[in-house]
């Protein structure tokens, strides 16, 4: 049988962090926990998402990935990951601050853990008056100076701070020091990796205890350049695709439309995942088949879908992602 736009089952993360903004604004379950993430296309180990539409319903990322093989994710990406899926795709609700963090990049995870490294990207769907996050550095450091600062306890005065709304846009590759801010709701696309280095976690405790730092494995990887900007600047363009960031782990599209568009995919060879932030959608393929989405939720368009039309019942705004 074919393949169709695949729906996942949401795979919901209690964190010591989170919160209901989740289920308010994107419509996800609500659980009565603090809701930190939803991960919504997972190939990460022990958390492999689960179809929740069509034929191949109750069967799992991976093993879609091993019947089909490149029709799902693309002659180049399987010659490269095989029945691993590359991408992490999740919602991200910090009610409180996240701790600072970095992550390392591909080397550095594979020699380390035997992994990927994560670069990421930061669309804002939600924030509070006055929230901010950070992202590198506002000095020139080197890895003696940051050490002296997290001795002295003075850690904060080095980072960068941005005051975010609604629609920003941050490319966090790995190596760059950061942080969501309290009040900030984000759809975060990264590379398939759960590894992260904590430097800091504002004395929190979590079961009685401190959260565990891992300040020399964070020291290791850190970029310590100052950069003159840390924010992705892009114009919205109505019932177009706009770039907001493309690197060799993924490019990310922002689309907001109010009309029908056509989507031809013949010279690109990948998957690509459509991720609703407001509105709603329907998906129609070459078959006449139809999956309908709306805000919060996922859809994966395989690789073996080459057109495709998208057709808004009221203007809507959708993160298009792929792998070139």
């Amino acid at each position: 049988m074919s393949l169709y736009p695949l729906k996942f089952k949401p795979i919901l993360k209690e964190k010591i962090w989170g919160g209901n903004n989740l289920s308010q604004l994107l419509n996800k379950k609500k659980t009565g926990k603090k809701i930190g993430e939803s991960w919504e296309i997972s190939g990460v180990d022990n958390n492999i998402s689960i179809v929740s539409n069509g034929f191949l319903k109750g069967n799992n990322l991976q093993e879609v990935i091993e019947i089909y093989m490149n029709e799902l994710v693309g002659d180049k990406i399987y010659d490269i990951f095989g029945t691993e899926f590359p991408l992490l795709i999740k919602f991200i609700d910090a009610q409180e601050d996240l701790s600072i963090q970095v992550h390392p990049n591909n080397n550095q995870a594979k020699e380390k853990h035997n992994a990927f490294g994560k670069t990421e990207i930061w669309y804002v769907l939600h924030a509070e008056k006055e929230a901010k996050l950070i992202s590198g550095f506002s000095k020139e450091l080197t890895k003696d100076l940051l050490h002296k600062h997290l001795i002295n306890n003075t850690l904060e005065e080095t980072l960068n701070y941005e005051k975010v709304k609604t629609g920003d846009v941050f490319f966090i590759p790995s190596g760059r020091i950061h942080s969501i801010g309290k009040g900030i709701v984000v759809a975060e696309i990264q590379q398939t990796s759960d590894i992260t280095y904590r430097l800091f976690d504002y004395n929190r405790l979590e079961n009685g205890k401190l959260r565990e730092l891992h300040t020399q494995d964070a020291l290791d990887v850190i970029d310590f350049q100052r950069y003159n900007s840390y924010k992705t600047n892009y114009s919205p363009v109505l019932n177009q695709s706009v770039k907001l960031e493309s690197c060799e782990f993924f490019t990310v599209n922002l689309l907001e439309f109010n009309s029908l568009i056509e989507k031809d995919f013949q010279l690109l060879d990948s998957f690509v995942i459509y991720l609703c932030i407001d509105g709603k959608i329907d998906i129609q393929t070459e078959g006449n088949e139809i999956v309908t989405m709306q805000t919060g939720e996922t859809v994966l368009i395989p690789a073996s879908i080459r057109k495709l039309i998208l057709n808004p019942s009221k203007t809507s705004k959708i993160l298009e992602i792929y792998i070139k």
